[in-house]
């Protein structure tokens, strides 16, 4: 066994891969970047490496600053992580020819699979279903219109070396061939340096299944079962679980033993995944092989109680699989969701800044459910611009699939960020929603069931009511607390907070007046004969407040803004102001401040760097035309004008730096 491990990745990656080899005694070398400096998996490592400027292109992409780290440290091997060098041929030969081992399979398989139009005619070769499609890399756009047209729309254009859903575009049209063609290219240079791309056949309402599959040296190579990982934007997963809800143990079996003579194959060797799009008829075909750790690795390890960073190690290190295919058992169902610094309510935009709060769910103490944290950040840690945006990966684990979504569900509502956007909201939309908990899911699911983007989830009439009266009796509490310091409370003389007290709770300019009337240690909330008894667990200021609803277990987040409360339960946020009667009657009064007129302006959506722009002044622009290009953590979005205009002045140049809602063009 190894006894030290250099680990050629950063954020929750790395944190992972550093307790599996805490856990089995191997000291671990981080390396990281000027933005990294500070980051939680430099301070877990047992030593750490600067290797260079915040760009990934001159710090954790160049593989000699690695293999330099490596050297100086001491490190036997090296534990690619996902993403960067993780499946770069060059960079297993590299450390090879250094004399050091690489964590994970061999360059030939690499190769292989790790270029889509190569493996998709290996997979044909050994007999695995594959999509229909042109093999060879597209020369140019009247090359794409041609081939997308021998296909049939509608198509995809996919990055060749790409993954992680960047450098793809569907198509259903010559002029969107021709758009998804550029852009493809210019998000596959940026983020592979290979611009090449390949044409195949759109499987329309796909799920997309993987199998995860294990192999070593010594001649054993078997799976793990599946995920499903359909809940896609922009075909980057957004939740995966394990087993799929759409797979009997015939189609299981089947997918199952493809993978694996994909992997016998090539000669594989340490944990991959082979990726399937999966018909409703069941029909499956191979998508591509990804040589690595996959992101949603956990909820594999959660139903079969594997470490596959363990046994990648082991592998690496020459040990042979200690188990067989009949020894794979998969138990229960595991959940997992991706919480990203964005903004849901903008079309997803990243989000970047510092956590100022930040506070993960606990492991329950019964149930028989398993809640899982795997992060990179810590209240202070910064969200930069640099690299993606994940904040971790919450993974639940129960004895049933509807267990383990309730406990996602639960973890989501006690899961407190604060300081950037983030997606916690919309995911708790998707646990929520009938169709996904009944399993009815594709890789269309979001944009169907949010077909004009996220607008926020809409309260159940019970759920605002409890959180009408969560608020009322936070007033309460709050001006018994007033009263204590001050013998009174502001507006309300004489305030007994053992007694009844009336509180209106203005949501916007709805009032919804409240009596809260101290019962034994809760709290009875009635408006006219409707009544709730509320325990309200904690101290006034809590980020996360544990709550009782007639009995019921509720977690609720509550954040003061000023005068006002904004408290959030099961993806819906309320702002609400409670005040004294006679203060409420009197606010009613108060004039209602119209909001700016900011539609003459073209708006960054986002913090990123503007890469282009397609307009000078005076230009006329037509409704639909491209204005902008705006990168940010290598995602390309184009901005196009919503009207028929004219440029009156341009606010901002290529190249240049943009934070969120910075006018970039005005129009007359």
């Amino acid at each position: 066994m190894f006894k030290k491990i250099l680990i050629a990745n950063r954020g929750e990656i790395a944190c992972r891969i550093i307790k599996t080899c805490k856990r089995l005694g191997i000291q671990t070398v981080a390396v990281y970047s000027a933005a990294d400096a500070d980051a939680l998996h430099v301070r877990q490592a047992d030593e750490a490496v600067a290797i260079g400027p915040a760009a990934a292109a001159e710090s954790y992409l160049v593989m000699d600053k690695i293999i330099a780290a490596a050297k100086e440290t001491g490190a036997e091997a090296v534990h690619p992580g996902f993403g960067f060098l993780s499946e770069n041929a060059a960079f297993v030969e590299a450390l090879e020819a250094a004399g050091l081992i690489f964590i994970g399979p061999p360059v030939k398989a690499i190769g292989a699979m790790g270029d889509k139009i190569t493996s998709k005619k290996l997979a044909a070769a050994a007999k695995v279903s594959t999509v229909p499609g042109h093999p060879d890399a597209i020369e140019d756009e009247e090359e794409a219109v041609k081939v997308a047209g021998e296909i049939g729309y509608p198509v995809m254009i996919k990055a060749s070396a790409g993954g992680g859903g960047k450098g793809m575009r569907v198509a259903a049209s010559e002029a969107e061939v021709r758009e998804g063609l550029r852009s493809a290219r210019n998000e596959a240079r940026s983020s592979f340096g290979d611009e090449r791309v390949f044409i195949e056949k759109f499987i329309e309402q796909p799920r997309h299944i993987e199998i995860q599959v294990l192999a070593d040296a010594h001649g054993n190579t078997l799976h793990l079962g599946e995920r499903e990982c359909s809940i896609q934007r922009r075909h980057q997963k957004v939740v995966e679980e394990a087993p799929s809800p759409f797979l009997d143990p015939k189609t299981r079996a089947a997918m199952g033993a493809e993978a694996v003579a994909l992997a016998a194959a090539v000669d594989y060797r340490s944990a991959g995944t082979v990726e399937f799009i999966v018909d409703n008829k069941k029909n499956f075909y191979f998508l591509e092989m990804n040589t690595r750790i996959q992101v949603e690795h956990p909820v594999t390890e959660l139903i079969t109680g594997l470490d596959l960073v363990e046994w990648m190690i082991r592998v690496a290190a020459g040990e042979p699989l200690a188990f067989a295919q009949e020894d794979v058992q998969l138990n229960g169902w595991a959940v997992e969701t991706r919480v990203y610094a964005e903004d849901p309510l903008r079309d997803f935009m990243p989000s970047i800044g510092r956590l100022v709060r930040y506070r993960e769910p606990v492991q329950p103490e019964e149930g028989g459910i398993t809640v899982r944290i795997d992060s990179g950040v810590e209240e202070g840690s910064e969200i930069s611009m640099f690299y993606d945006p994940m904040i971790a990966k919450l993974v639940t684990h129960g004895p049933d699939r509807a267990a383990a979504i309730n406990a996602m569900q639960a973890a989501l509502d006690a899961y407190c960020v604060r300081g950037i956007n983030h997606n916690i909201a919309f995911l708790t939309a998707v646990m929520t929603n009938p169709r996904f908990r009944a399993g009815d899911i594709s890789t269309n699911f979001i944009a169907e069931e949010f077909p004009d983007g996220f607008q926020g989830a809409v309260a159940a009439p019970e759920t605002l009511e409890a959180m009408i009266g969560i608020a009322a009796i936070l007033q309460h509490r709050r001006a018994g607390q007033e009263a204590a310091i001050s013998g009174q409370m502001d507006g309300v003389p004489d305030f007994d907070p053992a007694k009844p007290g009336d509180w209106v709770v203005m949501l916007g300019q709805d009032q919804h007046p409240r009596r809260v009337t101290p019962v034994e240690g809760a709290y009875r909330v009635t408006h006219g004969e409707a009544a709730l008894l509320i325990e309200v667990e904690g101290r006034l200021g809590d980020l996360v407040t544990a709550c009782f609803i007639d009995g019921r277990p509720v977690t609720v987040q509550v954040e003061r803004r000023g005068p006002a409360l904004r408290l959030s339960h099961a993806g819906i946020v309320v702002e609400a102001l409670v005040l004294a009667p006679r203060a409420a009657a009197l606010a009613a009064l108060m004039p209602v401040k119209e909001p700016p007129d900011l539609s003459r302006f073209l708006l960054s959506p986002m913090p990123g760097l503007l890469m282009s722009l397609a307009v000078e002044e005076g230009q006329a622009v037509k409704a639909g035309e491209e204005l902008a290009v705006v990168e940010a953590m290598k995602m390309e979005n184009i901005l196009r004008a919503a009207r028929d205009g004219r440029v009156a002045k341009v606010h901002a140049g290529p190249g240049e730096s943009l934070a969120v809602d910075q006018a970039i063009l005005e129009f007359d």
